[in-house]
């Protein structure tokens, strides 16, 4: 189990000194990974380098993105913070869940912007949703401060090297990028025959999509024979 392998991903940040102090605050407790997506300030900035004090390094090496997407190619597992409890068939965990996960597969935990949090869409990426538990009557916690709870919590985890996760060495689990690579492969298959003839449906038709695929935790081996399936089956018409 390695911090090298958790990544922290701001979705659409819109305030410089909120991402400074989330660099900050991953680098009091180890990490080093922070990516970016879709920044409303520029990235970087002098008001983004000032408020990460110490942390400038994970400024400078943080990695940014125009959309959400391209963000995971390389990620395992993506679990999405949330406030608000999804009416969705994903799996919603609380922080003590986190001890079940496994930490020798490249993890990233995303946050959504701090006005709006994130939407039924950009969750439909994650394996998971989580939940960080405060009073029901104000649920909302500044950007900043939902990221230092949760790499204080994970940090505690792998400093205490128990790993409940037996899962065989033989079973390689499919990557982020393999999974978007079939789905949309399958996308494509289902646009060319109109599958989606209400625009207006498209979108949660999309997201319902994705749910089904990110869920399944699928190996690189089921992923390889149903891109090959949904291939075919576009050669075939």
């Amino acid at each position: 189990m390695s911090v090298n392998n958790i990544s922290f991903i701001l979705h659409k940040p819109q305030l410089s000194e909120n991402i400074g102090a989330c660099a900050r605050g991953m680098k009091n407790f180890n990490f080093q990974k922070l990516v970016v997506v879709d920044p409303k300030p520029i990235f970087p900035n002098d008001k983004i380098l000032a408020t990460s004090v110490g942390a400038k390094n994970i400024i400078n090496k943080a990695k940014s993105y125009e959309n959400l997407e391209r963000s995971l190619k390389n990620i395992d597992i993506v679990i999405a913070t949330s406030a608000r409890f999804r009416n969705k068939n994903i799996k919603h965990i609380q922080l003590e869940d986190l001890k079940k996960i496994n930490y020798k597969k490249k993890i990233a935990f995303l946050f959504g912007s701090e006005a709006s949090g994130l939407s039924n869409n950009e969750v439909s990426y994650a394996n998971y949703t989580l939940q960080i538990p405060t009073n029901p009557d104000f649920k909302s916690l500044n950007l900043s401060h939902s990221l230092i709870i949760i790499a204080q919590y994970v940090s505690s985890i792998l400093n205490s090297k128990v790993s409940s996760f037996n899962k065989s060495n033989k079973v390689k689990s499919a990557s982020k990028k393999e999974i978007v690579a079939m789905a949309n492969l399958c996308i494509q298959n289902l646009e060319e025959i109109n599958f989606f003839k209400s625009k207006e449906k498209k979108p949660i038709m999309l997201e319902n999509l994705r749910n089904i695929f990110y869920r399944m935790e699928l190996s690189t081996k089921e992923t390889r024979i149903l891109s090959g399936v949904f291939a075919s089956l576009g050669k075939k018409r």
